[in-house]
Formats: C-alpha cells, sequence, structure tokens
C-alpha cells in the first residue's frame, strides 16, 4: 500500500540531530533526576542554561542542568501528558522592547515522543521550539 504523501524526501533521526549538536543528550543526569527514558535537550536551551548573567554569577552549569532536569521529571510524573510546560527559577537575558535585556524566569516544553526505533524518548526545549 503507498502513502497518501508520496515517496519520503528526506529523514533527519534524533541520532543525527544529537550528532550534528542540534540536540545534546544529558540522559546520564537525567536518569539520576528520576528519569527512565533517554533525554536531550536542544542546542538553544543548551545556550540559556551556559548563558549565566553576571549578577548571577553564583549559579553554576551543572546547578542549572540539574534544575532543568528535576523540575521537569516532577512535572512530568505529574502530568501524564506527551507535553509538559514549565517554569524553572532560571534567570537569563531576554530580549525586550527597545533593545534593552531584562532578567526573567525560564520557561520550559518537555515533549515525549518515539525515538528513531520507535522507543519512547524525551527532549526538553524552549516553549517556541518544537
Amino acid at each position: 500500500m503507498e502513502s497518501i504523501f508520496g515517496d519520503v524526501i528526506s529523514v533527519y533521526t534524533r541520532a543525527e540531530a544529537l550528532a550534528d549538536g542540534v540536540l545534546f543528550d544529558v540522559s546520564s543526569m537525567a536518569k539520576e533526576a528520576g528519569f527512565k527514558f533517554p533525554v536531550a535537550i536542544t542546542a538553544e536551551l543548551n545556550e540559556v542554561i551556559n548563558s549565566i548573567p553576571e549578577q548571577y554569577s553564583y549559579q553554576d552549569r551543572e546547578g542549572r542542568f540539574w534544575d532543568v532536569l528535576y523540575m521537569a521529571a516532577l512535572h512530568c510524573k505529574r502530568s501524564g501528558g506527551q507535553t509538559v510546560l514549565y517554569k524553572v527559577i532560571m534567570h537569563h537575558e531576554v530580549e525586550a522592547t527597545r533593545g534593552k535585556k531584562v532578567i526573567e524566569e525560564l520557561k520550559l516544553k518537555a515533549v515525549i515522543g518515539p525515538g528513531d526505533n520507535m522507543e519512547p524518548v524525551i527532549t526538553i526545549m524552549l516553549p517556541y521550539e518544537s
């Protein structure tokens, strides 16, 4: 039986996204936070985690990763849905109107879906990413 959409032209796998640096595998720390499935974060979220504003220099990269993963684990367990929106108290700079930078809490999205071999995988990203 042929697909009503025609032949597949191109496929971009999760493994390729991890190899290309589009996604970052954080499964090791995620397991400590309570996840049972592989977890990756997007490159854009990785950049936010690593960009610590000067006035919050007491924060460190490992702590920020832990906050993202632990809060995701808590919200995912409570939700039971495929997509979970949550906040982390991790200050980061965002461009505001008139070119000023402001500090705000980080809003995130965790999505569980099929991996390359249809196994469950989780991706954590900024809310506007897909």
